[in-house]
């Protein structure tokens, strides 16, 4: 092949439309994702882009809704038992799964019901 895969660009989930600003008081306050804006063409469709370092989750409206309960981002995390202390501080849910070999691994669900993994390896 003549291209190279070089890293992904963003994940997008799904939100029921008119829910921007509860999508930003968990990917922004909750999870600390800065809000970034989304270019001029693309504003008119509703939703919200967020961004922390190399990780991009954008946040798309349809109707009807279905939430992404088994299809997932997975987020790797530098001091992963820090971020379940901070959650665990906001009573925010988290399962946590010992399944996958050598990774400290959890799952979120946003206030849409998709779900979010979080991972440390080592």
């Amino acid at each position: 092949m003549s291209f190279v895969y070089e890293r992904l660009d963003h994940v997008q989930l799904a939100a029921p439309i008119g829910k921007e600003d509860d999508a930003r008081t968990f990917y922004s306050e909750i999870l600390g994702l800065k809000e970034i804006e989304k270019p001029e063409p693309l504003r008119n469709r509703g939703g919200v882009w967020f961004q922390a370092g190399m990780v991009h989750i954008h946040i798309g409206v349809e109707e009807p809704f279905t939430p992404a309960k088994k299809a997932h981002p997975a987020i790797r995390v530098r001091n992963i038992e820090a971020m379940k202390k901070y959650l665990d501080s906001r009573n925010i849910d988290y399962i946590s799964d010992k399944n996958l070999p050598g990774a400290n691994r959890f799952y979120v669900s946003d206030p849409f019901g998709n779900r979010l993994e979080f991972l440390e390896w080592g």
